[in-house]
């Protein structure tokens, strides 16, 4: 099938390449010049594991292309995706007006049959919407013909950042809101080739369902954050409280790791987006009220125990691991140690980080007293106390000998528990994890 995706951001570049794999041809188009020109290119605008080589394999087959001129390439597209940005606003409501804008973009350009399929983030009665504004820009470009037989449906992505291609190609479910038959079978034909259940729903419920996963993970984890506070209180371990836990199968063991807190460009906005809808319809949901609630508060909690420690920080050497909101990624959208370098610096300490593949990208929203070094060693040297912020697996990999050496103080505050079962206190250093009594 021939396939137009809107939109070359996280979702609509892996996913267009990932419908490219499946044999279908595939244009992207985008309105960043730049952004198209690097991917004619080859080169890929994020850190993704093994997107780059899916870029090189689609064009080498001729099975994707770049442009920033959909007027170019909409001619006998069977199928229409927009997967723009959806952030959010000032009062936590998603930001559709990219969603909208493409909408009446295509509807002014389109002359024949197409299913319009939204990837977007959406709350309920957008994809509505969004097949009245292409209908009506249809009509005031003479094709009154025509919008009988524009469709819409809705397909909710749920790809992780660090594992995208493998959760396209092997997802948990399929989910695809429609109104008939008909395009119900033309979008499920898009993903012949996929093992994974079909969810058929309305155009509703497919809105819901994204936005309900990504609240129920975010629930987990702030749940297991807040145990993670009663264990240190009381002399337990939070990651013994997830295991024992996690093998109900009820419960299951994923998004039960207790640290700092979740970040990213989903979770936030997506709770937040939820939270303000319900609102919107005339119903307070209370537990998503305290679910945002008890994420904001991990970074507080984690400030405190640092300050409970060293006391006055003013003039400390710290180093920073960790600046992605989580490993296998460099995006630095909503990450805690953003956040948490920032006061870090209003506090007058001079801050030294690492990350394998978010340095770049930190640095366009941190401050430029922040200093980068290449390497988690080169980061600690002279430093107070390590804050363990991402949990990347090659931290884990460190001769924790030399760095004992290279610090001040050997101290270690892991907002992520990577390091609680390397029994660090043993070795030398004053180790303090999430949810670890002593």
């Amino acid at each position: 099938m021939k396939i137009i995706m809107i939109g070359t951001g996280y979702v609509g570049l892996t996913t267009g390449l990932a419908y490219a794999k499946l044999g279908h041809h595939v244009a992207c188009v985008d309105q960043d010049a730049n952004k198209i020109a690097c991917l004619d290119l080859g080169e890929t605008p994020f850190y993704e594991p093994g997107l780059p080589e899916l870029l090189e394999d689609m064009q080498a087959q001729g099975r994707v292309m770049f442009t920033t001129d959909l007027s170019a390439v909409i001619g006998g597209a069977e199928v229409i995706m927009i997967a723009v940005g959806t952030p959010a606003t000032s009062n936590g409501e998603a930001d559709l007006s990219a969603v909208y804008h493409v909408a009446e973009g295509i509807g002014k350009l389109l002359d024949h049959e197409a299913v319009i399929v939204v990837k977007s983030t959406v709350p309920v009665g957008t994809n509505r919407r969004v097949l009245v504004i292409v209908k009506e820009a249809l009509t005031k470009a003479g094709h009154t013909d025509l919008a009988g037989l524009i469709a819409i449906a809705s397909v909710p992505e749920f790809l992780r950042e660090g594992s995208a291609i493998n959760d396209f190609l092997s997802p948990d479910r399929i989910v695809i809101g429609s109104e008939d038959d008909t395009t119900r079978t033309i979008v499920d034909r898009l993903h012949m080739g996929i093992n994974a259940p079909r969810v058929f729903t309305t155009l509703e419920s497919a809105e819901l369902i994204k936005y309900a996963a990504n609240a129920f993970l975010a629930t987990k984890i702030s749940f297991i954050n807040e145990m993670a506070q009663l264990a240190e209180r009381t002399g337990a371990n939070v990651m013994e409280i997830a295991r024992g836990i996690g093998l109900d199968r009820r419960i299951g063991p994923h998004f039960l790791q207790a640290g700092i807190g979740y970040g990213g460009s989903c979770f936030p906005k997506d709770v937040s987006a939820l939270y303000q809808l319900s609102g919107a319809n005339g119903y307070h949901f209370k537990l998503l009220s305290s679910v945002i609630e008890v994420n904001n508060r991990q970074r507080d909690l984690f400030f405190h125990k640092m300050e409970s420690v060293m006391g006055d920080l003013r003039g400390r050497k710290m180093a920073v691991w960790g600046l992605a909101f989580k490993n296998n990624t460099d995006d630095v959208r909503e990450s805690a140690a953003v956040d948490i370098i920032e006061r870090l610096i209003g506090h007058g300490v001079e801050v030294v980080a690492y990350d394998p593949q978010a340095m770049e990208s930190a640095r366009k929203v941190l401050p430029s007293v922040v200093q980068y070094a290449p390497t988690a060693l080169d980061a600690a040297q002279g430093a107070e106390a390590i804050l363990v912020l991402t949990e990347w697996p090659a931290f884990r990999q460190v001769s924790f000998s030399t760095l004992l050496d290279c610090m001040i103080e050997p101290r270690i505050f892991d907002g992520r528990n990577l390091f609680a079962d390397l029994h660090l206190s043993q070795k030398g250093f004053e180790y303090y994890g999430m949810g670890i009594g002593k």
